[in-house]
């Protein structure tokens, strides 16, 4: 697959998702305490350059905001068949962002993620296994609804399989069923190291996989012995655990290294993971700061 398949430029930045929430004041906000949130969101990651931006991920916790609205669902309890929402989930903040930035990813958290997160309190499921196929069942809706709005890509958040507490087998048929919807490309971000399952992580069917490589930077060794077989890499260059912000120079560094195993066009650059429990003035500056680490190795090109 190309750069062209989605974005017509060389070593594009994106985010992994999430930004510190922003709480706003005036009228809208007693009907939709949230909404300034996402502008925010939304204007920060324009303004540091980001080219393909999120709608923030302001509304909850990764687990939460999906599981409150699918039946089935009570907190963090299964306690019947799950199903998908009723309305969409993200839709509406996603179309936000797309009114103000031609590129914009989906973002999902994945089946198996949001299966380990729940606890199972019904006979209808036996594991994790099989609660993670219906999620992924239930979440078909909500994606094409997502293309359907005009996302240039979908992320599928997978946390859970870099800690070596999931089936990846059953991971990837899960996710499957949900990349096999879509007609657009796919992407999915596992954060952590990836020692113990990079191999199976590579058998799953996604056009780009995003890794984190500032914190975890043996994940780098790892791939450059690896075949991504045509697939892009989401370059994770800047440590999303710390407020720390890193300089201009520290974040090209860790591009060049990127370019030299994995080559410029077959990256996507972006932070380890979300930005949401960093401060508004780190996560920005982490963004702009990592924008033009980006255009100074591009224009080097």
């Amino acid at each position: 697959m190309s750069k062209e398949y989605f974005i017509n430029k060389v070593l594009a930045t994106t985010v992994v998702g999430s930004y510190p929430v922003v709480k706003g004041g005036g009228l809208r906000s007693l009907f939709d305490p949230l909404h300034s949130a996402v502008e925010t969101a939304v204007s920060d990651q324009i303004s540091a350059g980001i080219d393909i931006i999120s709608d923030g991920q302001v509304r909850g916790d990764m687990i939460g905001a999906f599981t409150s609205k699918l039946p089935g669902v009570k907190e963090q309890e299964i306690i019947g068949k799950v199903q998908p929402a009723s309305g969409s989930i993200t839709v509406g903040d996603t179309k936000y962002a797309l009114s103000k930035a031609p590129k914009v990813k989906g973002i999902i958290t994945g089946p198996t993620t949001l299966a380990h997160g729940l606890h199972i309190n019904t006979p209808i499921y036996r594991d994790k296994e099989e609660l993670a196929l219906d999620l992924a069942a239930a979440l078909v809706p909500e994606v094409k609804a997502l293309e359907a709005a005009g996302i240039t890509l979908l992320q599928i958040d997978e946390p859970i399989f870099s800690t070596g507490m999931a089936d990846l087998d059953a991971g990837k048929h899960a996710i499957g069923l949900i990349t096999s919807a879509l007609r657009i490309p796919t992407c999915m971000h596992v954060c952590g190291n990836l020692g113990n399952v990079l191999d199976e992580i590579l058998k799953f069917n996604v056009n780009v996989l995003d890794f984190e490589f500032a914190n975890n930077p043996a994940n780098l060794d790892l791939l450059s012995r690896r075949d991504l077989s045509g697939r892009m890499i989401g370059y994770g260059c800047v440590d999303s655990s710390i407020d720390r912000v890193e300089s201009v120079a520290e974040i090209k560094k860790r591009i060049e290294k990127g370019v030299e195993i994995f080559g410029p066009r077959t990256m996507l650059v972006d932070p380890d993971c979300g930005m949401r429990m960093r401060s508004r003035e780190s996560a920005y500056w982490k963004l702009k700061n990592m924008c033009d680490a980006a255009k100074e190795v591009r224009i080097e090109l």
